[in-house]
């Protein structure tokens, strides 16, 4: 079926203009893509189809040619393939139009044009359009702004599988209701988006599990399980709390150790708030050997980057004049990532 005239109507003369360039592309593209076939036989095993090569061994065996080709990098190929599909109304087709207007692969960055698709794909009920149109509704820089149309998507996508969207559309709900009856409802999301290694879901639900909202009271021990998830996900802020509630036992467990390398590695990060404790920690010994020259350097770049500390002016003021200047070195020679 033939989109209707007023979704046609939004697709602008760029995309028209296009069919004709892109029908010869297609055809240099299957040439090219026969050639690679071609060029696999002879080597004492059945060629692979052209479907087959674009597809993958990890891709399902009914996924489309134009997004195994945009899958393996053919991004011209990709839009000849679905385009004309898209144009017939094909929903994915149509989503794959946007995502390359989006990005600009294969074709001119255009992101009017690849919101327009996302909208076209969006009714035409496909969860990616569903997703990626209601960003365009939030951002409101080429379709009217209009949160209240983004959450219906987002909660449409989610109820579809979508775990990025289920993330937001729980953050939407706990936003509008912070309240025990809100992070109940939106609780079922943030864990569909966790279950699919969504990790700032860990750390929302860490969060959620923290406050006592969900049941009444806080339930540390489960909101430390979720921390500890969003830290080795590479999220420095959880890195920064599982650091400090394993100093300071707040769930039952006491590992200063521990502590130490989880603060160490949000600092490296460049978490500014990791590196203030972190200097704090080699001062005191906590999980670490006393090291003023450590403490002084981690100072200096956390003060550098704005975060001031009048203790550990203090504490620097008081150290060798020779260990404050190797510190300094150390501080001046720092790379983010390689302590």
């Amino acid at each position: 079926m033939l989109p209707s005239l007023v979704m046609m109507n939004r697709i602008s003369k760029h995309t028209a203009s296009l069919i004709l360039a892109v029908s010869l592309g297609f055809v240099f593209a299957s040439f090219a893509l026969a050639q690679e076939v071609k060029k696999d036989s002879g080597n004492g095993q059945e060629p692979a189809s052209i479907k087959d090569r674009l597809i993958g061994e990890n891709e399902a065996p009914n996924a489309d040619l134009a997004y195994g080709a945009y899958q393996r990098g053919y991004y011209l190929t990709a839009f000849a393939l679905a385009l004309p599909k898209a144009q017939m109304g094909d929903p994915k087709a149509q989503t794959l139009i946007a995502e390359l207007y989006d990005k600009g692969l294969g074709v001119a960055r255009d992101p009017k044009e690849a919101t327009a698709w996302y909208g076209i794909a969006s009714k035409n009920n496909d969860r990616e359009a569903q997703f990626g149109y209601a960003v365009k509704l939030l951002e409101g820089k080429y379709v009217d702004k209009n949160p209240a149309e983004a959450k219906r998507l987002l909660k449409l996508a989610a109820d579809s599988g979508h775990a990025t969207a289920a993330f937001n559309y729980a953050q939407f709900i706990a936003d509008e209701q912070p309240t025990t009856a809100g992070i109940k409802e939106a609780l079922p999301y943030f864990e569909m988006a966790a279950e699919n290694r969504v990790a700032d879901a860990y750390y929302a639900l860490a969060q959620i599990y923290r406050s006592g909202k969900l049941n009444g009271y806080p339930e540390n021990k489960i909101a430390q399980d979720w921390l500890l998830l969003a830290a080795k996900a590479g999220i420095d802020t959880a890195q920064v709390e599982l650091a400090i509630w394993l100093a300071n036992g707040t769930a039952g467990t006491k590992e200063p150790k521990i502590a130490f390398a989880w603060m160490l590695r949000a600092a490296n990060s460049g978490n500014v708030i990791a590196r203030n404790r972190l200097a704090k920690m080699y001062v005191s010994g906590l999980g670490t050997k006393y090291d003023p020259v450590q403490a002084a350097k981690w100072h200096i770049l956390a003060q550098r980057a704005g975060l001031n500390d009048n203790d550990l002016d203090d504490f620097i003021n008081s150290i060798d004049r020779e260990l404050l200047a190797k510190a300094l070195d150390e501080a001046n020679g720092f790379t983010s990532g390689r302590g």
